[in-house]
């Protein structure tokens, strides 16, 4: 191992005090959501149903360049906050590349990921509101498990509807959840009207993000003092991130760089934007020209083959409709390991941004994550989220065409969580059984076919 410097931490009092508000700060401002009954914009107090009172004026909130982080929030941000901002200097020996290659260590928080960051400021909010139930969706189980630990924090119960599919190759991501005290019920289920007529229809449905976000919605809107919690594609859960891109930020100051490309993975945007947002905002100013990067897998390529539509959140409707790259929110992925990247549909702001050309999608097949993780883990001593992996492999491959180009660039990847709990899914790509999918055209067309055309 080197002997070269290669972790840049903050210290407590630069942690972050306020989150980035993009919206602001953006020249064209997404489109309008609009109620899925009507059609008519929405206004941030059409979701109070929903979401708790202060995320949903969030999450309109086109004005506020900067948001007050909660004194609350930000002491538990210090259980492990700041994270580390790493330069993977063996990997860059392995890859034989003169790119700068740095990644900012989510993985550190206690439950592993960067869920964690948004999951403190909802179930505080909610608390603050009288509020004693929460219910969530979840696909690989990050999110479930951040947001159980969460409230747990601040004394609130938890009903999470867990992906079947997930649920079922990832036992302790559900121990891990019930362990904090929440209660995990595979999706679809026989407990709601939405998971039941999807059980009707299909017995044999593994399950979708969009299903089990309509299941959490329809318990948290039939039940007293409860609301619904979303860890991703939203407004607010990716400002509540920002907290990474601006740690990131001042570390890379620390380093003597700044990045010419960053990286994340992309299921619905959360991790993607919290590093990116902050970053980008140098780019509508005029004072940089960083290239962004979402890498999403194969198997549900929004970004790179959806269209952009008005498209519901949800599989049932329950949500407003979206402006968004969208597969259709009845558009079933493949059973891949990257649970958490299993969405049919990309966040609002994202989807704008994706529009005016301010970043690229590119697919990644499951084998080639799997392949950068490991490369990652036998170099770094990290072993990878298999959603990180995606990150990796893009990282990877703009680290070889440096090589290839004979040029130096500096790449940030935001490592979005580790993989100790997802072996299973090692175990399958080290013996030789993983499998590589990709949607035909139809498909896809099968999938839009109940969204609406802007």
């Amino acid at each position: 191992m080197t002997n070269k410097t290669k972790r840049f931490l903050l210290p407590e009092e630069r942690i972050p005090t306020q989150w980035y508000n993009i919206q602001a700060d953006m020249p064209v401002k997404p489109q309008p959501f609009l109620h899925p009954k009507t059609h008519e914009p929405l206004q941030a107090e059409d979701l109070f149903p929903i979401f708790n009172e202060e995320c949903s004026r969030q999450e309109m909130d086109c004005t506020h360049r900067w948001i007050e982080i909660p004194d609350e929030v930000r002491d538990l941000y210090k259980q492990y906050r700041a994270t580390p901002l790493v330069r993977a200097y063996e990997l860059e020996k392995a890859l034989q590349t003169p790119a700068h290659i740095y990644f900012k260590n989510e993985s550190v928080s206690p439950v592993g990921s960067h869920k964690l960051n948004s999951a403190l400021a909802q179930a505080y909010y909610c608390k603050r509101e009288g509020v004693t139930n929460v219910t969530t969706e979840t696909g690989a189980g990050q999110w479930g498990t951040a947001l159980a630990y969460a409230c747990r924090a601040f004394g609130l119960e938890l009903a999470v509807y867990m992906v079947k599919v997930s649920f079922m190759q990832k036992p302790y991501r559900r121990s891990l959840m019930q362990t904090f005290g929440a209660q995990v019920t595979a999706s679809p289920s026989m407990s709601t009207r939405a998971g039941k007529d999807v059980i009707t229809a299909a017995p044999t449905c593994n399950g979708s993000l969009g299903i089990a976000i309509s299941e959490a919605i329809e318990l948290a809107t039939t039940t007293p003092h409860c609301k619904y919690a979303l860890g991703s594609v939203l407004n607010h859960v990716a400002l509540h991130q920002t907290v990474i891109g601006l740690e990131a930020e001042q570390q890379m100051e620390m380093a003597g760089e700044w990045p010419d490309k960053v990286i994340a993975c992309f299921g619905g945007g959360s991790n993607f934007g919290g590093i990116a947002f902050p970053f980008m905002r140098h780019n509508l100013a005029g004072s940089r020209q960083t290239e962004f990067i979402a890498a999403e897998p194969a198997s549900c390529p929004k970004l790179t083959r959806g269209k952009f539509m008005y498209d519901f959140g949800d599989e049932s409707g329950y949500t407003p409709l979206l402006p968004m790259y969208t597969l259709g929110h009845e558009f079933q992925p493949a059973n891949i390991h990257a649970g958490g990247l299993r969405y049919h549909g990309a966040g609002v702001i994202i989807s704008q941004l994706l529009r005016e050309g301010r970043l690229r999608g590119v697919d990644i097949e499951q084998n080639e994550s799997f392949k950068a993780g490991v490369l990652f883990a036998r170099t770094e001593g990290i072993v990878p989220a298999p959603e990180s992996c995606h990150a990796i492999a893009a990282t990877v491959r703009e680290a070889l065409r440096c090589r290839e180009e004979g040029r130096s660039e500096v790449l940030l990847f935001n490592l979005s969580g580790h993989g100790l709990i997802d072996m299973t899914a090692y175990d399958s790509y080290l013996s030789g059984d993983l499998v590589d999918f990709a949607p035909s055209d139809e498909e896809i067309e099968r999938g839009l076919a109940g969204a609406v055309s802007l």
